[in-house]
């Protein structure tokens, strides 16, 4: 397994619409693996494909606590089918947006389908950190950020900062 780099903001990598994946082949599984790797060593708790610098439809998510066993989930081709009404705000960050946090609102609970790593059809009903962590990750397939879901002023901040720190690294990847 490899740790991967990981694209920052404001590469346009992160705005790139994530195509579908047609064969859960060796390829799938071995990135599957390398995306779990690097976002344990982040450490994180959600990593899409297009964070890696790969625009396929792929994610992986661990919503479990330090002092529990690791729970890795690999999702792959993801569609949201049911959200709640309900709302929840959680603190969000991101991998690709180190050290930046905000509140943002999502639905409470969502339902997705998705192909798992061994290319067989499944549905999760989530809720919590979980039910937030998928929609955040989904967004990343579909070039959306969560810093897109709070006010055009704070996002235009973190834009510029990163921005500017790019510039001062000579490049948008860690």
């Amino acid at each position: 397994m490899t740790i991967k780099s990981l694209v920052l903001l404001p590469d346009p990598v992160l705005r790139a619409k994530s195509e579908p994946i047609e064969d859960v082949g060796e390829d799938v599984q071995t990135l599957a693996d390398d995306m779990l790797e690097t976002m344990y060593d982040a450490p994180g708790i959600g990593l899409a494909a297009i964070q890696v610098g790969i625009p396929r439809r792929l994610l992986v998510v661990d919503c479990s606590k330090e002092d529990e066993e690791k729970n890795p989930i690999v999702v792959i081709n993801p569609e949201i089918v049911a959200s709640s009404d309900e709302r929840s705000t959680y603190e969000e960050g991101c991998l690709s947006i180190p050290d930046y946090y905000a509140e943002v609102e999502r639905p409470a609970q969502v339902t997705v389908e998705y192909v798992d790593r061994e290319g067989k059809k499944q549905r999760i009903e989530a809720d919590g950190l979980l039910a937030t962590c998928l929609q955040h990750e989904i967004d990343h397939l579909n070039g959306v950020l969560f810093i897109d879901h709070i006010s055009k002023l704070k996002r235009d901040m973190v834009i510029k900062k990163f921005t500017k720190l790019a510039k001062s690294r000579g490049g948008t990847r860690l």
